[in-house]
């Protein structure tokens, strides 16, 4: 499966961006697709993570301001992100983590997209 993000970019604090990560695959063949980031000399962590059956969960910094969601006919996970803090910088990457029908572990991930929040 492959994936690909976009819709990063340079936004001011308290600013909104939408990421988009488009999946070569049905999007419900995948057990969960989440979003990571990985700020600039830190490990990559989650963000938020979307099962095939609908429920989501959320890193704690992120909660009440981030949403996931996907749209099961374009195939197209996003991550709707307001109330930006600089602390959010960072690439975006999004995962697809098992293929439902294969039972088989993909930990497929795209090449991320870059969001800069300034104070």
């Amino acid at each position: 499966v492959h994936l690909e993000e976009s819709g990063g970019g340079l936004v001011q604090s308290g600013g909104s961006l939408r990421l988009s990560c488009t999946v070569s695959s049905s999007i419900m063949s995948i057990n969960e697709m989440s979003w990571w980031r990985q700020a600039p000399g830190k490990e990559r962590e989650l963000v938020a993570g979307l099962r095939s059956r609908g429920q989501t969960n959320y890193a704690d910094p992120v909660k009440g301001r981030f949403t996931i969601s996907r749209d099961i006919a374009r195939n197209t996970l996003y991550l709707h992100m307001t109330t930006l803090k600089p602390e959010d910088t960072g690439v975006y990457y999004c995962n697809a983590d098992e293929d439902l029908v294969s039972a088989q572990a993909l930990d497929a991930w795209g090449q991320g997209t870059l969001v800069t929040v300034s104070s």
